[in-house]
């Protein structure tokens, strides 16, 4: 199967479990998630502090969108999310537990309308399983490690230099911009923004 097929099969597969979600009755994911649902990862956004809460605290603080995604294995609207878009420097964490996931100088635009990224911030930063839950294709899928979260997949039709395409969803992911990460805990990923002369 070529390259292009992959790809075309890979976003309708995507496209078939946002259909499914959205017939679910899930709440417009181009609406980014509000302060008391963004409050769990900065919470816990210090270096090595990363824990999954308990379920009773995920489903209270979660947006329902963020809660179906990464504890349904749901999969949000291509076009119509938070961060498919998305141009600004910083990196990437998970909703759940603020555990650093993907950094946007791996973020390209893929035509896909979810963010994708040519790899992980951390080589063990996320967790790949085989996902068979469509009939015609088996796909892998990418949780992250701490947290257990859903997040998307990755397909091997990607750029240089790995041929990768981590396909995430916003939903399971919070951006954290370069200027704000030195006072959430993140400061050791500076280094991948040398431009940047913040603290």
């Amino acid at each position: 199967m070529g390259r292009w097929s992959v790809a075309l099969l890979s976003v309708l597969a995507l496209a078939l479990g946002a259909w499914q979600l959205n017939a679910a009755g899930t709440p417009d994911s181009r609406a980014p998630a509000d302060a008391a649902h963004s409050a769990l990862p900065a919470a816990l956004g210090a270096k090595g502090g990363y824990t999954r809460p308990s379920d009773a605290e995920i489903k209270a603080r979660l947006s329902p969108l963020q809660y179906r995604v990464t504890q349904e294995d749901g999969t949000e609207t291509p076009f119509e999310n938070e961060y498919w878009d998305n141009k600004r420097p910083g990196i990437y964490v998970d909703v759940v537990s603020g555990e650093p996931l993907f950094s946007s100088t791996d973020k390209y635009r893929s035509g896909t309308g979810w963010p994708s990224f040519t790899r992980p911030l951390e080589p063990d930063a996320v967790v790949e399983k085989e996902d068979r839950s469509l009939f015609f294709m088996a796909r892998t899928e990418v949780r992250s490690r701490i947290a257990d979260s859903h997040l998307g997949h990755v397909f091997d039709d990607g750029p240089a230099p790995t041929g990768l395409r981590y396909c995430m969803n916003s939903a399971a992911m919070r951006f954290v911009p370069v200027e704000q990460m030195a006072a959430e805990g993140y400061g050791e990923y500076l280094k991948l923004f040398p431009e940047y002369r913040g603290s």
